[in-house]
Formats: structure tokens, sequence, C-alpha cells
């Protein structure tokens, strides 16, 4: 007979933004026997891991912080990463998280006991930890994904993720080569332009660059957002009206509100002031539809291929020789230092779960989702798998604000959780019927994205997994958060 007392109420993976939430709220429901598990050696996730120069927020900063602990510290309106990381370690202290979280402590492998009602989970070189809940806070852009290029191996100067920043290498006079043009690369670029000698970028595919509403927060803004009334609130609500109409709005209702279109013309508009040479600006030049991948906003990165120090190489890279990089055409891009801007592990193997998952009667949480695409009940429960809550999970995430996910998907938990304490239940699951009507919900409103247009086929977006799916969850932010606190309890079985 196994033990039917599981360490812990809940365990947390994962020790982000999304891990840090779920603790916080949690806690506030009267849930405080949970244990938080990140494998690295600090909290942030993301804002932890990424310090490459430039990184910052690419929504405006009033958005990116919890509803429930908004600062008015930022120092611009995109504030830069480093006020992220301490804005995490603010919220981590403030609502005492810290004392019950585990460091550099890597979950190899969940499974559930389907006899004790309860989460077994491996721990890299330590003891296994039993919970009666899992809370999956480990998000997807968290894993580096590393070029399939020939030669990489042989390169004879110094290799980086932007995801994994080497404070150490001096890049002053130095020639670097970036692979990739994504969200990261748009960031870091101008300030890699500033420092090396020579810059060499290598896009595959160009991205829909946008001007930013970027400033500086003087003193007296400040200010006023810690001392006016309603000030905080006035400012995040101008803030989330933008970010809903610039991703949501655009991308799932596309073929009610032209919103997209007209992103489309300010970004032409945006790319003809900016590039001088004709010949470049058409290489920086997207062919697809605005949205179909992830957009970008930057005052710096396109005016950076002005420089006589740049280079735009939009030829396919053939291999990866010791002194640079070598083009299809033949052509060899000497470097001392090469970047990669390749983004992370999406929908992939390995990261979609990120470890091992074992529900119900052994079944395989990856393999689940290979056979039967991915899927989620709000983004939060999938059937087959009790006790077991994602914060990132498929079609839960509407491309606003990501701290409104958190709280979101938090709150559609702490629904579940407390009615399984009402009842005495010990096994909460979502019936297949709930599920499968949901997911239905979201693929019937396909015809309205951006994503399923032609043209998406040329933007190489990681929003697609295997299937051709783009899972986010089509609608409103409203909407999520309405039904965050509204969906049927019956959606969910209750025993033990």
């Amino acid at each position: 007979m196994t033990t039917t007392t599981p360490n812990h109420e809940v365990v947390i993976v994962g020790g982000g933004f999304s891990g840090i939430g779920a603790a916080i709220l949690l806690s506030r429901a009267g849930f405080d026997d949970y244990l938080l598990l990140e494998a690295g050696d600090g909290l942030g996730g993301a804002w932890h891991w990424n310090t490459y120069p430039g990184v910052a927020v690419d929504i405006p900063s009033f958005s990116y912080q919890f509803s429930f602990e908004q600062v008015a510290g930022w120092s611009r309106v995109y504030a830069p990463g480093r006020e992220l990381k301490a804005y995490a370690e603010h919220c981590v202290d403030r609502y005492d998280v810290r004392r019950r979280t585990r460091l550099r402590t890597t979950v190899t492998a969940a499974a559930f006991d389907d006899e004790a009602h309860l989460w077994r989970l491996e721990i890299e070189g330590g003891a296994p930890v039993t919970a009666r809940y899992v809370v999956g806070a480990t998000g997807v852009l968290t894993q580096p994904k590393l070029p399939d290029i020939d030669g990489i191996a042989d390169f004879a100067g110094t290799v980086m993720h932007t995801a994994r920043w080497d404070h150490t290498v001096d890049l002053a006079g130095r020639r670097v080569a970036v692979i990739g043009t994504g969200a990261s690369a748009v960031q870091a670029i101008p300030h890699l332009a500033d420092a090396a000698h020579h810059l060499t970028v290598f896009q595959r595919t160009p991205i829909w660059c946008l001007p930013k509403p970027d400033a500086p927060l003087p003193g007296p803004a400040r200010a006023a957002l810690r001392m006016v009334p309603g000030a905080r609130r006035a400012s995040r609500l101008a803030s989330q009206t933008f970010v809903e109409a610039t991703f949501p709005v655009a991308a799932h209702f596309a073929g009610l509100v032209p919103v997209a279109a007209v992103g489309e013309r300010i970004g032409h508009a945006y790319l003809r002031r900016a590039v001088r040479d004709p010949e470049t600006r058409a290489r920086l030049t997207p062919a697809y539809a605005l949205g179909c991948k992830r957009p970008s906003f930057s005052n710096a990165y396109l005016p950076t291929f002005n420089r006589a120090n740049v280079t735009l190489e939009t030829s396919g890279i053939g291999s990866i020789t010791t002194g640079g990089v070598r083009t299809v055409a033949g052509v060899e891009h000497e470097a001392d230092v090469l970047v990669l801007a390749t983004g992370f592990k999406v929908f992939e193997k390995g990261n979609m779960p990120p470890f091992a998952v074992r529900g119900a009667d052994g079944l395989d949480l990856e393999k689940w989702w290979e056979e039967n695409h991915f899927q989620a009940y709000q983004g939060v429960s999938v059937p087959g798998f009790p006790n077991f809550f994602t914060i990132l999970g498929p079609y839960g995430y509407n491309g606003s604000s990501y701290f409104n996910l958190i709280e979101t998907q938090s709150a559609h938990i702490v629904r579940a959780l407390r009615r399984a304490r009402q009842v005495g239940a010990t096994r909460v699951e979502v019936t297949p019927e709930a599920n499968a009507a949901y997911l239905a919900s979201a693929l019937g409103r396909r015809r309205h994205q951006v994503f399923f247009q032609e043209s998406c086929g040329l933007a190489n977006s990681y929003y697609f997994d295997a299937h051709g799916d783009v899972p986010f969850r089509p609608a409103t932010t409203l909407e999520t958060m309405w039904a965050a606190k509204r969906y049927p309890l019956d959606a969910y079985s209750f025993t033990g």
C-alpha cells in the first residue's frame, strides 16, 4: 500500500513569473502548502536567463506586471530586462515565496499514483517529491534552440546563444556574426553594431518591425504614478488597450477587424523612412501578413542596416567554418564571435512537456499530444492527467500580456481546487467531453485568425506546431478572464 499523504498539497514547477504568480495567488486563496521547484540558480525565468545587450519587454511595462502588484518605478515605457528581474525578486520577497522555493532542482519526470491520488516527481540528483497537485509553470521560451548547421562545432571563435549571454566576451573591435532576426535579435543587433568592428546579420525570414512608442519615464511621471489616485490604473488601462489591439484583436479577429492591415501600412511606411538603400529595404520587407509570426517593436533595429559596419546576408547558410560562416552561394563571412539568435524549443519534443509526464494508467502526455494534437481545457487541464494543471498549456494564451495569462489560469486552477476542498475530493480531472467541446470551439474560430491565410506559409513561425496548428486561444482577454471564473464546474470530475 502506497502512502496517500503527499509531501505538499501543491508543487509548482518553474520559477519564472508563471510560477511566482501561481504561488502568490494559490497562497492568497488559502493554499499555503506549496513548494516551488526551479532548475536554475535564481528566480525570474526568462528575465533571469536572458541578459543579452538590449534585452527589454516588448509590451509597455504598465501591462507587464501583476494587477495586484503594480509598481511605479519603471525607468522607461518599455522596461529593460534588469528591472524585470528586480521586479521578480521584489514579488518573491513581498509575498513570502522564497522560503517555499528550492533552486537548482530539476524535475526529470512526474507520474500520477492512481491508488494514492498524488504525483510523484523525480528530481535530478535528489530524493523524489510527492504532491497532491502539480502546476506546470515552465513556460515555452525557456530551452534555447541551437541551429542544425554543418560545422558549427568546428568554429574556432566564441559561440553563444542570446539566451545564455557570456558577458566576459569583449566584442570591441571584433567581427561578429548573428544568425537569426527574431525578437531577441531585433533588440540585440543595434547594440552589437555599436560594439563590433563589423557585424554580419544572417536573415532567413524578415520580421515585421514597427515603431516603438518608448520613452524614458522622468521622475515627475514616476512620482505621479505613485501619488496621484488612479494614475496606475489609468496607465494600465491605456497600455492594455494598446496591447489588446496589436495582438489578440489583430491576430484572432483579422477577418472581422482589419487591425493587421493598418499595422502593415504603418510597418511599410516605417521601413521606407528607416532604411535608405532600396535593395536592403526590399530584403527586409516581409512577404507574409503581419501576425503570422511574432512581430517586433524597435526604433533602432531597421536603421542599423544603414551603418557601414553592418552587412545583411539573406543567402542561406551552407556551413560554419573554423573562421566564419559560408553561404550556400559559397561566400564566406569571417567572424570572431558567433551569436545564435535562433530562439527556443517551443512545440517540440522535450519542451511540451519539458519533462516526462505520465498520468492515469501510465498515459504519456507527450505521446498523447503527438497522437491527438496539442489541446487542453482552457489551456489548463488535459483529460487523463488528474491533479495536473498548466499555466501555458495549448489553447491557453491569447497573445496579450503574459501576466494576464498567469492571473487568469491561476484563477481557473484555484476555482477547481476550492471545489475539491468543498467536496472532499482528492482527484480532480477535466472530463473528455468538456475538453473536446472547448477544442471544437477554439478550432471553430480559425476562419477569423490571421495564421491560416496563405501567406503565413512563408513566415517560418514558431507559432505553428508539427500538425500545422497554432494553439493560441482565439479570444479577447476579457473573455478569458470571465471564463476562468465562471466555467462550469461539472467540466471536472471530483472524486476520492
